[in-house]
């Protein structure tokens, strides 16, 4: 077949993690390459209950078509959900969204022309990139260091031409693991409103915490609506039932809400009633306090065994909490070459370049602790320390 897709498309290759699933058909290797949540920590038995309920008292209703901006009852839900965290809203700011990552693809649906410029951290997240790369969108990244984001090189960086908005992962970042500082975040929210710079705050693991203390979202600080805030429940109840939300200024929501018509309509009515059921009735709470204590054991685990395996020159971020450990390879290592290794070997990984926009990071990779048992990551650890040793 002979098709000429659109120039958007030429230049674009698959999703990097979607590409080495491909390589892990096999059951002997120990994946350490994913971001998904451990599937024996879904609520399966709170969410059947809820469906059960759902299709009894509401069916006609949850099965229907459903206005695009989302299930009422999920949006109020939402409004109060955010307050316990510092954003004070109402549900003319909320729309829901099928995950956070769509909320990426509608607001770069509603400003991204070819060619615009968007502001990244380098690394970020590469399904992020992904997405913007779609829009035909070129990257500036802004430096970063162990506390994340440097405000004065975001100042700077605005000083080469106006980009369309910041995207920002403030809170144990995928793939660094690293949380923005409390005094970075007021910061950001200052030079947004100083420079009308639309700031997308992507805050998927802001509740998987498991030292340290709490900080508020860099959209409490804003007072000028420049902050777009994603949330998702994926890896707080499930990804399967596919629910996030953007809340922002009502103008963009009005943008993003026309965008979100020509892509699905409208979000499972179906999911959505479960996801409002389960905060209505308080579970999240509770159910997030196990998965912080299943997730806190496999990160102690994974560090530890990194600090009795990997050789001396291998550098890693020690995260506070979401899923995700950051290692840094002396410059001559390539990753991608490391990779290839290592499943030779039975362990998988994800390489460090997709996450960078500009051709760095080669000789950097993502660990993932959430999906394999205590006894697989120290396993996998202990195999990755002896073919990196190898390399070196």
């Amino acid at each position: 077949m002979n098709l000429k897709c659109a120039d958007r498309l030429q230049n674009l290759s698959g999703n990097a993690i979607r590409e080495i699933f491909k390589l892990l058909a096999s059951p002997e290797i120990i994946s350490l390459a994913g971001g998904n949540p451990a599937p024996e920590t879904f609520p399966c038995a709170e969410v059947a209950r809820i469906t059960t309920k759902l299709m009894e008292e509401q069916g006609s209703s949850v099965l229907q078509y459903g206005a695009t901006e989302g299930w009422m009852p999920l949006r109020q839900e939402i409004v109060h959900w955010l307050s316990g965290v510092g954003i004070h809203t109402d549900v003319d700011h909320v729309l829901t969204t099928t995950g956070s990552q769509q909320g990426l693809d509608l607001v770069c649906k509603a400003m991204v022309n070819p060619g615009d410029i968007v502001l990244v951290e380098n690394p970020t997240f590469l399904g992020a990139l992904h997405t913007m790369k779609t829009y035909q969108a070129q990257f500036r990244p802004v430096e970063t260091d162990e506390d994340g984001l440097i405000p004065q090189a975001l100042e700077q960086a605005l000083k080469d031409g106006k980009p369309k908005f910041l995207y920002i992962i403030p809170t144990f970042q995928n793939p660094s693991g690293r949380t923005l500082t409390l005094e970075r975040r007021k910061a950001i929210a200052r030079i947004a409103a100083e420079h009308e710079l639309l700031v997308v705050e992507d805050d998927p693991y802001r509740d998987l915490r498991y030292a340290g203390e709490a900080l508020p979202s860099i959209a409490s600080f804003d007072e000028a609506g420049y902050v777009l805030y994603l949330a998702s429940f994926s890896k707080l109840i499930s990804p399967g039932l596919r629910v996030g939300a953007a809340i922002g200024a009502p103008e963009l929501m009005k943008k993003m809400t026309i965008g979100k018509q020509g892509a699905d309509v409208h979000t499972s009515n179906l999911s959505q009633a479960i996801v409002a059921e389960f905060l209505k009735e308080g579970l999240l709470a509770p159910h997030i306090a196990e998965l912080c204590n299943d997730y806190r054991v496999k990160m102690e685990a994974m560090l530890s065994a990194i600090s009795e395996n990997f050789p001396a020159q291998v550098k890693v971020t020690h995260p506070e909490g979401g899923l995700f450990v950051w290692a840094t390879l002396p410059p001559y290592i390539d990753t991608t070459a490391l990779l290839k290794k290592a499943t030779e070997h039975n362990v998988a990984f994800v390489p460090g370049a997709g996450f960078h926009c500009d051709g760095t990071g080669t000789n950097t990779f993502r660990l993932n602790f959430s999906m394999p048992s205590v006894a697989n990551i120290k396993k996998a650890i202990a195999i990755l320390g002896e073919v990196i040793s190898d390399v070196l």
